[in-house]
This record gives structure tokens, sequence and C-alpha cells, in this order.
């Protein structure tokens, strides 16, 4: 099943070319939170730690959504160590460069990113490999791109420290609809209350209530785009305790009120 692979923070020394075609959910790259949906293509630079966390609805036993996704892992030199030193790649070794942020690709780019994508799916031999140059080069021309964590996100390479950020991640996405404890998140992360803030911080440039509040944030987005309840009880189903700050952090974090989120995504 697809929702189950690499279902977890990680990170590799390979850039990671990925086009969402079936599937949804929260996705987490740097410091960047924000709903993934179908139709998404998304470009992750080398040792940028990521999570894609699908909706719970794809691992019920009889569920009728599934995910399908395209993904293509290359290594930054693969064609050698001199080839993104000809003056002719200088745009695609840039563009590299700036996938180390993670780069949201949108627009008519994302189009054609995804059907070269699906052509390399069923391609082999040199093809593969003129497919995906052909992906690079669309990308690196696509003035279509949106940098995804922040410039000032750095990542202590620590593999034993993977494991508690995802018992964080996994338990505050499956507890955020209600008020977490900071002794109960601190016992997740097998630490003092004292030093668990300190260490989140320090691992995601973010507090913990930041984070909470964005993955509150995302979930409203969805129940805004699926449009079954008013914008007061999705509030209260999001995990907000009340309608002002509701709606203050939603601002904060969109850029948009609720109401005019919701308008924009059943026109567009």
């Amino acid at each position: 099943m697809v929702p189950h692979v690499n279902n977890r923070w990680h990170y590799h020394v390979e850039v990671e070319l990925i086009h969402f075609k079936k599937g949804e959910g929260t996705q987490f790259i740097g410091d960047n939170i924000k709903r993934f949906k179908s139709g998404d293509v998304v470009l992750v630079g080398s040792n940028l730690p990521h999570y894609w966390r699908f909706d719970d609805t794809y691992f019920e036993e009889k569920t009728k959504v599934c995910a399908d996704v395209r993904v293509s892992h290359f290594c930054e030199d693969f064609w050698g160590d001199q080839f993104l030193d000809l003056p002719e790649n200088t745009n695609i070794r840039a563009m590299l460069e700036k996938s180390r942020r993670g780069l949201q690709i949108t627009g008519k780019t994302r189009q054609k990113v995804a059907e070269l994508l699906e052509e390399l799916l069923h391609a082999d031999g040199p093809q593969r490999i003129i497919l995906l140059i052909n992906a690079l080069t669309a990308i690196t021309s696509s003035r279509q791109l949106t940098a995804l964590s922040s410039i000032g996100f750095k990542y202590d390479f620590v593999e034993s420290e993977n494991e508690r950020i995802n018992a964080i991640y996994e338990f505050t996405l499956k507890n955020s609809k209600r008020k977490i404890q900071l002794e109960e998140i601190a016992a997740v992360a097998n630490i003092s209350p004292n030093s668990f803030c300190r260490y989140f911080k320090s691992r995601t440039r973010k507090t913990y209530s930041q984070f909470l509040i964005e993955i509150r944030v995302g979930h409203a987005c969805k129940l805004l785009i699926e449009n079954n309840l008013s914008i007061k009880q999705l509030c209260y189903a999001s995990g907000f305790n009340n309608f002002t700050s509701f709606h203050k952090y939603f601002k904060m974090i969109t850029g948009k009120s609720p109401l005019n989120y919701q308008k924009e995504f059943i026109v567009g």
C-alpha cells in the first residue's frame, strides 16, 4: 500500500521528485507544514527531512480511497561529477541548490512534470535519463515554483532522533483535535517537560504550540474544501476552542480568511 511507504520523518542524500496522482494528507518538509492533495508535484533536495502523512482514511481496513504516487530518486552527481559544471547546466545546478528548501511546483509546469514522471514509469534504458533531464529542465525554466522550508532551517543529522520526532508527529496528528498537555507530549518524547520545549524548538525551529496550531489549521483547510460543515463547526472540529483565535491563526498561516480560502478553492 502506497500510504505505508516512507510514512515517517526521514531524509536521504538522493533528491526526490514526487507526483501525488491520488492521495491527500499532511506534508512536512523541513520546518514547513501544509496539506498535500491529488495533483501536487514536489521536489525535495538532498538531505532535507520530509514526511507525507496520508489521512487516516487511507489506513482503514475497508477503505474505499486509494493512493497513487509517482516518485523518482536520483543523486545530484548521478551523471558524473562534471556534468553540472558545464555552462549549459548552470541553471539546473542553481535549481537543485534551491531544492534543498523543497520546491512546490505549480501551474502548467506541474502538469508537464507529472506527465514526464508518468512516461518515466514505463520507460527503460537511456530514455529514463532523458525524461528525468526533461523534467528538471522544465522545473528550471519555470516561474511557478514555491520554496517550502525557511532559509534558516538546518537539521542535525542524528539518526536516533528521527524516531523521537516521528513519535511526536504521530501523536500530535492523532490527538490534535483535543488539548494536549505538556507532560503528555514530553512523555511521548521520553524527556522531561522542562526539556521538551527547548528540544522541540531546536529540532524544528518553532514552538510546539505553533506546530500544533499549524496542524489544526491544515485540518481546517481540509474541512473547508470538503464543505460539509459551517465555519463555526469546523473551528471546533479542528481543535480550536474559540472562533476568534481560529480566525486569527487561520489568516496568519494561510494569508486568507477561512471564507475566502473556501471560495477561492471552490472557484478554482
